[in-house]
């Protein structure tokens, strides 16, 4: 047995690493498709929005295998400890970035039905919420690689400042769309792009989250300490 010792070390340091390797490469993809999808939006460019449609199935692909690893990880190898929560936040982590690419899809549509139209001069009032979206992600990123506990954690605060700007994009938006006339439909659709960089902001979060749970083996989505107030909260301790 204990020649086989050395060997099996090695196998599940691979399978950690491969599992590692495999988030970093999707959450590459899923960001990618995210920049493409706006800057298919943005800069009225066609081509970006259908690569970043195209490209959502390796997302999809790519969540699947991590999936495949980490349940192969627990079977094979019954880690413990912060081996355990390494394996099971990797799998949440794709899960979360499946979602911002499914996100990114759903932009890159919304983008295409306004190429076929006139161009909307307030697209680029998406530009600031869309720059902290993808900062939230970096953010997240960063913190599961480097097994960040305070920088996945700094995330509840910036998510609450990205919530407020969706929140008077949306005003601007709604009130330009009960003006009603030819643009109506502009606006819908800015609206709707609005809500998924608002939810990637959310994603990036849960990911900032796992980032905790990964490096302190700390669950933060319901601890009051460490949680910015909500609205309510704040109203009421005024």
């Amino acid at each position: 047995m204990h020649s086989d010792t050395p060997h099996i070390l090695r196998e599940f340091d691979q399978a950690f690493a491969n599992l590692r390797n495999e988030v970093i490469a999707m959450a590459g993809q899923a960001r990618l498709n995210l920049e493409r999808a706006m800057q298919g939006l943005l800069n009225r460019d066609l081509e970006r929005c259908k690569a970043a449609i195209a490209d959502d199935d390796e997302v999809d692909e790519a969540e699947l295998r991590i999936d495949r690893l980490g349940m192969e990880t627990l079977v094979r190898f019954h880690p413990v400890a912060s081996d355990l929560r390494q394996v099971i936040t990797s799998m949440k982590v794709a899960a979360n970035l499946e979602r911002v690419s499914d996100h990114a899809t759903n932009i890159a549509k919304r983008a295409r039905k306004m190429l076929a139209r006139p161009e909307c001069a307030e697209v680029s009032f998406l530009e600031p919420l869309y720059a902290l979206a993808d900062q939230q992600m970096r953010d997240a990123l960063s913190a599961y690689t480097d097994r960040n506990a305070e920088l996945g954690q700094s995330l509840q605060l910036k998510d609450k400042e990205l919530d407020k700007m969706h929140k008077r994009l949306v005003a601007t938006f709604s009130a330009r769309l009960e003006e009603g006339g030819d643009r109506a439909e502009d606006f819908l659709h800015l609206i709707f792009v609005a809500r998924s960089l608002e939810r990637i902001g959310d994603l990036a979060k849960n990911i900032g989250e796992d980032a905790v749970f990964l490096d302190q083996n700390r669950d933060i989505r319901y601890d009051r300490h460490n949680r910015p107030p909500s609205e309510e909260e704040e109203v009421s301790a005024e």
